[in-house]
């Protein structure tokens, strides 16, 4: 016990020599060390004393390592970390303290991984890392000491953690399993819970996943919540143990309902597809949010996702774009995609391409295949830089070299169509076919075309088909409306007006311009469906109104007639018009014969000149000249 004089002196002009020799003796405490025994409750009420006497920054940072692994105290890592921070506030570049280097590397630890109650911050982690990196080993003296000297277990989990991320050391996985087992076989539950890790990936020792779960369990019996998040993701991997997403949903939930950011955002995406729970989009934007607050940068890259489409959440496009902010900025590769995504169509802010390519870069860099793709594009279409194709098509490979079945379908465009490649339809082909085969529904549409025309590959009907079935069934409306086509017309199917139609209808439902014109022929004619005029004629408008120029043509045909409408001769001709400057060459005869009957003839005229072909109408002057054809 400290001698009571001694206490008593801290008024005294000596302050800080006596102050600094409390400190010493709470570590004597605190370690067992110099012949004292260990007595963390003591050396909880020194560091008090002295706190509560004056602002030594070395016993904020001693009475942080404190409450972070529970010396004389429940742990309570929200409290660690407000005394790190007093003990480093401040701190002066070149100030070079044992015990405050030790809690800016405590801080840098807590803001990269977190714990319960700390928010991840990998922005600050940078901050702290770098400071630590630029003292070299004085940086982590006092834990280096307390380590190999004193045996401390704590102490020697955290030498593991640096050697595990060569932090002041240089990165030395087997130093960092040897520590992680000297703390762990001292019944640390972080280090035990990290050796788990050790085992199950082979870090710094031989894979072994029954020791990975023996240790965890062991952590986890302490209540460390890492280790419980760990059991979880065993489970659901089946790391050695048997795969159960129901153990794994229960594993992950312990470890939430305790604030673990981990867990919190893995019981988020269980209740957001349905794994080992019911699914529950509601329940997958709390615990994703839940998560997200604490800075973990997952949780809020998924939680931009649900505002982004409205999963469990209202929809809504600018919170979705600030939770990807966060995590883009925290260096998380697939927010920054996000992100960039969003400045490159306007998504939740204005459109600004110079920043979708930034952000597409920096995703780009940690090797993130969707960016690769993104980038690819941005090079193809002149987004934020200046066209090049061979530069797209650089990064189209390099996303398709990695399986992303977008970036082969690209591929496969540009293989065919010889943009920034010579063309090349066997090459373009076997980058659909990758594609299709992943469930892309554009690239099965895209090689059902090639089969059904031959194009790189041997002509099959049956095969298009079959490609346009796999695409219609997963909704593409372009592959509808080819299945349909097939149907209509016997190409690798038997003749069957009755599924053209439904392959029309669903295409047509989604908008499809060519499946309505296709659609409203079959309802017009009463092929595949019952007969209804005013149902075609609708059917035509809606795609003429996207210029669709067969349906123009059609269009104007039922004004001209009355079909599905009153006669109307100028929409006829309107119509007609739209279609013949379009290219549409029968538009263009209607429309001359048509503009006679519209301006110069009177109604009850109107049969004989239907009937007049071009030379009648030249020599009774009713036209003057030829029509120029349509460019």
């Amino acid at each position: 016990m400290i001698n009571k004089k001694l206490v008593d002196t801290i008024t005294n002009d000596n302050k800080n020599t006596t102050v600094e020799l409390i400190v010493e003796q709470a570590e004597n405490h605190l370690f067992g060390r110099n012949g004292y025994p260990i007595d963390y409750k003591h050396t909880l009420e020194l560091l008090q004393r002295v706190i509560h006497s004056s602002h030594h920054l070395g016993a904020y940072a001693v009475l942080g390592f404190c409450h972070e692994f529970g010396f004389g105290t429940v742990k309570n890592f929200q409290l660690a970390e407000q005394y790190y921070i007093t003990a480093v506030s401040d701190r002066q570049d070149g100030d070079d303290d044992e015990r405050v280097s030790m809690a800016i590397s405590r801080l840098a630890f807590l803001r990269k991984y977190g714990r319960p109650g700390v928010c991840i911050d990998r922005t600050e982690t940078q901050k702290w890392e770098s400071i630590i990196q630029a003292g070299g080993k004085r940086s982590i003296a006092w834990i280096y000491r307390a380590a190999t000297q004193y045996k401390c277990p704590a102490s020697q989990y955290c030498l593991g953690v640096c050697y595990h991320d060569g932090i002041a050391v240089e990165k030395n996985e087997k130093t960092a399993y040897a520590w992680y087992r000297k703390s762990a076989e001292q019944g640390n539950c972080r280090g035990q819970g990290i050796l788990g890790y050790c085992y199950g990936e082979g870090f710094g020792v031989d894979k072994d996943e029954a020791e990975a779960m023996r240790w965890y369990r062991l952590a986890a019996n302490q209540g460390e919540t890492v280790a419980i998040y760990n059991i979880g993701y065993c489970y659901e991997d089946g790391i050695g143990v048997k795969k159960n997403m129901t153990e794994a949903v229960r594993w992950y939930r312990i470890a939430a309902q305790q604030d673990n950011a981990f867990a919190q955002n893995s019981l988020g995406y269980c209740y957001e597809d349905g794994i080992g729970v019911e699914q529950n989009h509601t329940l997958a934007a709390f615990w994703y949010g839940r998560s997200a607050n604490q800075g973990y940068p997952w949780a809020q890259c998924n939680l931009g996702y649900c505002y982004q489409n409205g999963i469990g959440v209202p929809k809504d496009a600018s919170t979705s774009v600030e939770w990807y902010r966060k995590a883009a900025l925290q260096g998380h590769a697939r927010a920054q995609h996000n992100l960039g995504f969003c400045y490159q169509n306007g998504i939740g802010l204005e459109k600004d391409q110079a920043e979708a390519l930034k952000w597409f870069r920096q995703s780009a860099d940690q090797g993130n295949i969707f960016a690769f793709h993104s980038l690819g594009y941005c090079y193809q279409n002149g987004v934020g830089i200046q066209v090049n194709e061979k530069e797209a098509v650089y990064w189209y490979m390099l996303s398709a070299g990695h399986n992303h079945a977008p970036a082969q379908l690209s591929l496969g465009y540009c293989y065919r169509n010889g943009i920034g490649v010579d063309k090349n339809e066997i090459e373009a082909v076997k980058w659909f076919k990758l594609s299709a085969e992943q469930g892309n529904p554009v690239a099965q549409n895209s090689l059902g075309f090639c089969f059904e025309e031959g194009m790189g590959v041997t002509k099959s009907s049956k095969r298009a088909a079959y490609w346009y079935m796999q695409a219609a069934r997963q909704n593409n409306a372009w592959a509808q409306c080819n299945l349909g086509f097939c149907y209509q017309n016997g190409i690798g199917v038997k003749v069957n007006p009755t599924k053209a139609v439904y392959w029309y209808r669903k295409a047509a439902q989604q908008n499809h311009a060519r499946a309505q014109d296709k659609l409203a022929l079959h309802v017009q004619g009463g092929l595949g469906a019952r007969q209804n005029l005013e149902l075609a004629f609708n059917l035509f408008q809606r795609a003429a109104d996207q210029n669709h120029v067969a349906a123009q043509f059609h269009l104007a045909n039922c004004y001209e007639k009355g079909l599905g409408c009153a006669v109307d001769l100028r929409q006829a001709t309107y119509w007609f018009e739209k279609a013949a400057m379009a290219g549409c060459r029968s538009s263009h005869e209607r429309l001359r014969r048509l503009l006679v009957r519209v301006c110069l003839l009177a109604p009850d005229s109107l049969p004989s000149v239907t009937t007049m072909n071009e030379h009648d109408l030249l020599s009774n002057g009713f036209i003057m000249g030829h029509s120029a054809p349509a460019a």
